[in-house]
């Protein structure tokens, strides 16, 4: 056993499962360039055979990163291994990751095979796998509630073909820390080959324990691979948390004894990129990268941090990338700076049509706004109108009147598909109005799940940052806008998720582990 515990973060696979978190090529792109600077070991770019838009994500991560491995997932049948193959082809370090389900429950309901049929497919995808590509991981999909000896008889078989990590989610987030760790433990020492592996733990959230599970498969375990998401990020209760997970290891090591490869410095960084990209927002009591993670309320901690910073604190702040929120920007900087800075954030546009328009962008926020962020950069670029992918729904303008004891107007002028068109409405208060007024012309019929309000920065003149979470015919999108009057903000959100509603891009109900 090794003391390097691995990384490998699948935001952009499994934290994407999230309803409304899907992500455009280009905000995958990003994200991963900012988990390269993180130094993530392995970065899970998507789940290449479920669709044409997601081979093409993990191609383009593939091309585009140099220091992490670059991985992608598929079911056990050789279709999707060789969709996965063909998309690393150009990875500087590529890895396969391929699953079949292990319990009894979802080999019998789900899968509909016996045991020695799931036994027998695992063993033939991982052969084909490993004559495709050297790194080749194998998820055994509900691990942990498999019947220990028919995954050992699994786990020995597969490494037999050449896996080289053995995965062991607990896939629906049943576990408890002492008994998972154990089983990890147990399972390893029945499978005659577990030297030839790393062994991996893959933990949801459902109970709140996916962190405490994921670090007792390694200490008690012997696991030296977690894999996880920013923010915590995934379907249901979401996934280990990856800011969590590196933090603990790293603040106690006296008692993990392991290293990791993270930048710390970069983790807030990360897991706001992550945010805005998403639209779900960080509670302010996060663990790490929450707005609340270093502040102190009671007199008696303040007095305390004053005189000795450890009486009350276990980390810095800025070894976790809080001290990094400066200005960077103003009115007064030139193009040349700002497409820097853009680089620095691993933000990168395709044309200089699209730089011109993101620089304008920021000249009219810059007269709005006299400090700019890199909060504010990551939004403003993020912004759908700055692409230039041709969209259904564009903001031109907004008027509102709100007045005490009056009802509430609004007149929004958007376009819809390059024609400029008119909304008038009257609402609760001016966003009702605004978001009225664009749906009497668009008569959407979707039906608004969330609507949250954030601010990017901490003041009164910060950008305000609107999620809108819509949903129709079962299907459910986010959209995000960011403006420093909230109420024009929310437009730019509700057309945003409107564009995404009616985008055509192929999708493939997400698969996982």
């Amino acid at each position: 056993m090794t003391d390097q515990l691995i990384i490998f973060d699948t935001t952009l696979r499994d934290g994407e499962q999230s309803p409304g978190a899907s992500m455009t090529r280009d905000e995958k792109i990003r994200i991963a360039r900012q988990l390269e600077r993180l130094r993530v070991d392995v970065i899970e770019a998507g789940f290449a055979a479920s669709s044409n838009g997601d081979f093409e994500c993990v191609q383009a991560i593939a091309n585009a990163i140099k220091d992490s491995t670059v991985c992608s997932l598929s079911r056990a049948n050789d279709r999707d291994i060789s969709r996965a193959a063909e998309a690393l082809k150009n990875a500087n370090r590529g890895r396969i990751h391929t699953f079949i389900a292990t319990s009894p429950l979802h080999m019998e309901k789900k899968l509909r095979m016996s045991p020695e049929e799931v036994l027998e497919q695992a063993r033939r995808s991982v052969r084909f796998a490993r004559n495709l590509m050297a790194d080749i991981e194998f998820s055994a999909e509900d691990g942990y509630r498999s019947e220990l000896d028919f995954l050992a008889r699994v786990c020995e078989a597969v490494i037999d073909e050449g896996a080289t990590t053995i995965n062991i989610p607990d896939t629906v987030g049943y576990a408890v820390p002492e008994l998972y760790g154990n089983f990890i433990k147990s399972l390893r020492e029945k499978v005659p080959n577990s030297d030839k592996a790393i062994w991996s733990v893959h933990c949801h959230n459902d109970l709140g324990m996916a962190v405490a599970n994921s670090l007792a498969g390694v200490t008690l375990g012997g696991a030296r691979q977690v894999e996880c998401t920013i923010n915590g990020l995934g379907e249901r209760a979401g996934n280990c948390s990856l800011e969590e997970v590196v933090m603990a290891v790293k603040t106690r090591r006296d008692y993990f004894g392991l290293n990791v490869n993270i930048d710390t410095q970069q983790i807030v960084a990360a897991s706001k990129m992550v945010s805005q990209i998403t639209g779900f927002v960080v509670q302010p009591n996060k663990a790490v990268v929450g707005a609340n993670a270093f502040a102190h309320a009671s007199g008696i901690h303040q007095d305390g941090v004053l005189k000795a910073r450890d009486t009350y604190e276990i980390m810095r702040a800025e070894d976790v990338g809080w001290s990094a929120n400066k200005i960077v920007l103003g009115k007064l900087s030139g193009r040349n700076a700002f497409k820097q800075r853009l680089q620095e954030l691993g933000i990168e546009l395709e044309s200089e049509a699209e730089i011109n328009a993101a620089f304008a962008r920021f000249k009219e926020l810059a007269d709005r706004k006299s400090e700019i962020f890199d909060e504010d950069i990551i939004a403003l670029v993020g912004d759908e109108s700055v692409t230039a992918e041709k969209e259904q729904f564009g903001l031109v303008s907004l008027a509102q009147h709100s007045e005490t004891g009056e009802q509430p107007s609004a007149t929004v002028v958007f376009t819809v598909e390059g024609k400029e068109v008119k909304g008038e409405s009257t609402g609760n208060g001016p966003v009702d109005a605004s978001l009225k007024a664009i749906e009497s012309h668009v008569n959407s019929g979707a039906e608004m799940i969330l609507y949250s309000v954030n601010a990017i920065s901490g003041n009164t003149e910060s950008q305000g940052e609107v999620t809108v979470r819509l949903q129709q015919a079962g299907r459910i999108v986010n959209g995000v806008g960011a403006d420093p009057d909230i109420v024009v903000a929310s437009a730019k959100a509700y057309l945003s998720a409107l564009n995404k509603l009616h985008s055509k891009v192929e999708r493939v109900h997400a698969q996982g582990v």
